[in-house]
């Protein structure tokens, strides 16, 4: 529902010819997840695709899949494991049929070990990795946030595709990539682990931002603000300077970044008082001008408005036939200074269904070859 679409998104993004296969009935379980039709998570993870629906339980439909891979540089699937080698497509004869094919399967916690038969989810993930554990309230714990294991795999999917295409290139063998929710998760936060087994620190949600000295305060206004002081002496003098308050700078319990790391609460409450006495506006001025890491916490509307991230282009307005007008978020990496390709929207169920096959078609029967991924977005 994420971690292949969103490694098979960043792919496409990219410039990759990317066929989402799909059930007839339904297809993607993100399509309907919300609001009924395409739900927001489905348009969220799968722009720049094309979508084919085969009936993988059927002849016809494991034979198109056969034909697609013979074609096909990357093959993503996130499946429990042993559906594959239930359809027929173990490690061996993937290895054997399709030699050069880079094979890419997520699961959520390894292709075996005593977990391997669990469903997994985000939130599965996180909390078995101990990413729930710095995350969460201890005393009072709620889920919230965003989708953090989910994502970053899908990233290390990609990742891992993009090395196995490269070595590729030289040798012109396929490989088989293996990623899994739990250490995706894991990996995630390798100073949590670095500091139990070097220091012995018992991680929690505030020992990070005690480390990196990073706060969040609701000025007079209601308005939220957060600064992130890291370890540079000058940001914290440029604080002092802002806050008007040298005297914090004589107290032995904050005169240096072990100090302040060790009484991180006590710090955080004298500077909460400080800054609950102006608007948000107020402090933002003077920070600017002292050059001290800081920013509005703001909301998704007020993002979408942001004058950095209108000056960036970060978002486009698409018309989608299906959909009306999408705003989607463009590629976040510039190649020589540019976002080169240009987007689609989501695909409908099926909507590519008949074009696919026909290309398949006309490559087995020596026909001109299909039109290449980026000439058919520039004609779109």
């Amino acid at each position: 529902m994420i971690t292949a679409p969103l490694a098979g998104l960043m792919l496409a993004d990219l410039g990759a010819d990317v066929i989402k296969v799909e059930r007839p009935d339904g297809g993607d379980p993100f399509r309907s997840f919300r609001g009924g039709g395409d739900s927001p998570h489905f348009v969220a993870f799968n722009r720049n695709k094309r979508s084919v629906t085969l009936d993988l339980r059927s002849k016809e439909g494991l034979a198109d899949l056969n034909a697609l891979l013979a074609g096909a540089d990357v093959l993503l699937d996130n499946y429990r494991p042993g559906v594959m080698d239930r359809l027929g497509l173990d490690a061996e004869t993937i290895r054997t049929r399709y030699p050069r094919l880079i094979w890419c399967s997520i699961t959520g916690f390894g292709a075996d070990g005593p977990y391997s038969e669990r469903p997994a989810y985000d939130a599965v993930a996180g909390a078995l990795s101990g990413l729930a554990s710095v995350t969460l309230d201890r005393d009072k714990p709620v889920a919230s946030g965003p989708t953090v294991s989910d994502n970053v795999t899908g990233m290390y999917a990609a990742y891992g595709i993009l090395g196995a295409l490269y070595e590729r290139e030289k040798t012109g063998r396929g490989r088989r990539i293996e990623v899994n929710m739990l250490e995706a998760a894991m990996s995630f936060i390798p100073d949590a682990f670095a500091n139990h087994t070097l220091m012995q620190i018992d991680n929690h949600p505030r020992t990070r931002v005690a480390s990196s000295q990073s706060y969040a305060f609701r000025c007079a206004d209601g308005a939220l603000l957060a600064i992130h002081l890291s370890s540079p002496q000058k940001f914290w003098d440029s604080l002092l300077g802002v806050i008007e308050r040298p005297d914090l700078d004589r107290d032995e319990r904050f005169n240096s970044r072990v100090g302040r790391v060790r009484n991180y609460a006590e710090l955080e409450q004298e500077l909460v008082k400080v800054f609950a006495t102006k608007d948000r506006a107020h402090w933002m001025k003077r920070l600017e001008a002292a050059d001290v890491p800081f920013a509005p916490i703001q909301t998704i509307p007020e993002v979408l408005s942001d004058p950095q991230v209108q000056h960036l282009g970060s978002f486009a307005q698409e018309a989608d036939a299906a959909r009306g007008m999408l705003t989607m978020l463009k590629r976040p990496v510039l190649i020589d200074g540019k976002r080169d390709l240009p987007l689609t929207p989501p695909p409908t169920l099926g909507q590519h269904t008949a074009e696919v096959l026909a290309e398949l078609h006309a490559s087995k029967d020596g026909d001109r070859p299909a039109t290449p991924p980026q000439q058919r977005a520039e004609q779109r």
